[in-house]
Parts: C-alpha cells; structure tokens; sequence
C-alpha cells in the first residue's frame, strides 16, 4: 500500500491533497495521534513524526492487521480536535468508537509483542458461528479465538446505549 498519511487523513476530513492553508494544523493533531499509538505499542518502537506528504501508512505500520484500526483512530482524534461535530450526541459516539479503537489496537500490539492474547476474554469460534470456551489449563486462548463486540464492551465499560 503505496499512500500519502496526510492525504489519507485530509481525504476523510473532506479536503483534497491540493488545499494547503490546513496542513501544519492536521500534521501536529495527526503526530499527536501517532504518538499515542506509539506508547500503545502500535507502530514503530522508537517513534514517528509526520513532516508532510512523503511519508507513507507502510512506513508507519508494516502490518495490515493492524493499519486500518489506526487509521481509523487518526482520523478521530484529528477529527474530534479539527472540526468537531456540532451535535454532543455525534461526538459522544466518536468518542466511544475511538475508546474502543485504543482497546483493540493496545490488545492486538499486545499481542503481537507477547504472542497471548490474555485469558479469560477469549472464545473460540468454530465454522457453524457456534461460541465454545477453548481455555486450556493455563488460561491462554487456543490458536484461532476471537472476541466479540459485547465482550469488548463488557471490557472497557463503554457499552452502547
């Protein structure tokens, strides 16, 4: 995948590459994105500035696994501080999707740092979407567990209404 961080995060706030008057604005919200995910575990170990449009989403984070769930949080966190909805109840939901979102990346970099996925959380899904306990006896998940959206809710406290 071969594209522009800034663009991308310009593209989804509404702007076109071109329109400029903003991008010192975007970049220093996007940095501050891209070094929350760092100490999160996502992205490179040693940090990531953005300076302008030469720096592509692969440089950042290699992992498709884990690019689109951090995109995903850049564009909210630019999006809440840059142009934040007029409507509470809008920003109240951007505001729990990008508390997930931090979840979900922390669990994943987690896991991909330690190879777990921390016991107790997870279940096994098999072909028929049928849900089974798969704990062996140290409490670590079997290969192939998932979680799902409730359970995450149950987790972080941030269930929906």
């Amino acid at each position: 995948m071969e594209e522009s961080i800034l663009a991308t995060i310009k593209k989804m706030l509404g702007f076109s590459e071109n329109y400029a008057p903003f991008d010192t604005d975007i970049i220093v919200l996007i940095n501050g994105a891209l070094m929350t995910l760092q100490q999160y575990g996502v992205g490179p170990s040693t940090g990531f500035v953005l300076t302008g449009y030469d720096q592509e989403w692969n440089e950042f984070l290699p992992s498709e696994t884990l690019l689109e769930g951090a995109k995903q949080y850049i564009y909210l966190q630019v999006k809440m501080v840059f142009d934040p909805p007029a409507n509470s109840f809008v920003m109240t939901a951007m505001e729990k999707q990008s508390e997930k979102l931090e979840w979900r990346l922390r669990e994943q970099a987690e896991f991909y740092a330690s190879g777990t996925l921390g016991p107790g959380y997870w279940q096994k899904i098999d072909a028929s979407g049928d849900e089974h306990d798969e704990h062996g006896d140290d409490g670590e998940p079997s290969e192939g567990q998932a979680i799902t959206n409730d359970e995450i809710d149950d987790i972080t406290g941030l269930k929906g209404d």
